[in-house]
């Protein structure tokens, strides 16, 4: 994995993953909010960076955390959107390419991860063979919660790879992306 292009600055980490059938919320509220299930490990990690704190009491990173929803296409977690039908939620490659023809999550996923240190990916297999198939994501700065099948792939595109584990991240995840984001911090 690469070193920071600024050591000095505040780590970056963006924390990405797509939607889920439990939907916490009526009405309008924030992406955030709206989303349970498969993607509450993932909400667990993005609070465990943002409140992570340094040696000196200061805080490790400013974490980011975007969405790939069906109804939405790619959000930062903090936008405000409502609740969709459960049955909208993509669940199968062909939903993942129908999203991504009409609203081009790639397109910002791959404009939005060029600032970050880290982007931390928790997302289906056929949709990270479809970022992996466009080159959407940096080189060195992907940490990739992934299919055992796309290990060697993660690897050559000198990504940390960790094996998916429980619906997203799984606890021993959890911890290595931590301890990453510790490591290159200053």
């Amino acid at each position: 994995m690469m070193e920071k292009a600024y050591p000095k600055a505040p780590t970056l980490v963006l924390v990405i993953t797509n939607d889920s059938t439990v939907m916490l919320k009526d009405g309008i509220c924030s992406a955030f909010e709206l989303f349970g299930g498969r993607a509450q490990e993932v909400k667990n990690i993005v609070a465990r960076l943002d409140l992570a704190k340094k040696k000196d009491g200061s805080k490790l990173c400013e974490v980011s955390f975007g969405m790939i929803t069906s109804h939405f296409g790619y959000v930062p977690a903090d936008y405000t959107v409502m609740k969709y039908p459960a049955e909208e939620v993509m669940s199968k490659p062909e939903d993942y390419e129908r999203v991504q023809g009409q609203k081009d999550y790639l397109g910002k996923i791959e404009y939005t991860s060029k600032l970050f240190d880290r982007i931390v990916v928790c997302v289906p297999k056929h949709m990270m063979e479809m970022m992996m198939e466009k080159d959407v994501l940096p080189k060195g700065r992907v940490i990739a919660v992934t299919s055992p099948d796309l290990k060697e792939e993660c690897e050559a595109r000198d990504w940390m790879y960790l094996e998916r584990r429980g619906p997203r991240v799984g606890s021993e995840n959890a911890d290595l992306i931590m301890n990453e984001i510790v490591r290159i911090s200053p």
